[in-house]
């Protein structure tokens, strides 16, 4: 069984609807199961997000999704505690070759939701986890997802809180493409492991 992880925080619901449409993609694949932690504002404290407990359920996931609405162009100040809290697990390495992914949302068809893609990008890249993107854009390879176009992950416009259907089974494709990856690199480690 594949274990996967959908760790995001979300303050109007637009993230949160997103998280859910993720997980039913990651869900719609046999032999997957999903994680879901939204994080909640009592697990920081004085800054510090302060939840072991789940870092260490993390660490025994195949993969970690993580979702952040964008806030002046970057992650949410709560992603970015619990971002910073694992630390100590970069340093052993801890979550090196997981599956990782992405999914924000933002008031403007441009807020720079790019910029925290990126970020976690690099967030995934230090901790050695492998990045899983879009593979469609609208008008080539069309699969009737990704109407923003940004390749890196799910972006979604959400300018009164309410999530576009079209961002919604964005969110729901990206889901499959990651639990897909993740049973494809555990079948590729059980080969390597036999050898």
């Amino acid at each position: 069984m594949i274990q996967i992880a959908v760790v995001y925080f979300s303050e109007t619901g637009a993230t949160g609807k997103l998280a859910e449409a993720l997980m039913s993609g990651l869900e719609s694949i046999s032999n997957v199961s999903v994680i879901e932690h939204r994080i909640a504002g009592h697990e920081i404290v004085e800054g510090r997000f302060e939840n072991q407990d789940l870092l260490t359920t993390l660490t025994a996931c195949d993969g970690i999704v993580f979702g952040t609405p964008t806030y002046m162009g970057g992650v949410s100040a709560q992603l970015k505690a619990f971002i910073d809290a694992t630390s100590e697990l970069w340093c052993e390495q801890e979550w090196a070759g997981k599956i990782a992914a992405g999914f924000t949302c933002g008031s403007s068809f441009n807020g720079d939701q790019s910029s925290t893609l990126q970020y976690l990008i690099t967030l995934a890249s230090q901790q050695g986890m492998f990045w899983i993107g879009l593979d469609s854009a609208t008008g080539y390879k069309d699969h009737g997802v990704n109407r923003l176009g940004c390749q890196l992950g799910v972006v979604a416009h959400t300018p009164d809180d309410t999530v576009h259907g079209d961002d919604l089974a964005t969110a729901t494709y990206l889901g499959r493409r990651v639990a897909q990856y993740a049973i494809k690199l555990q079948m590729t480690n059980s080969v390597i492991g036999a050898d």
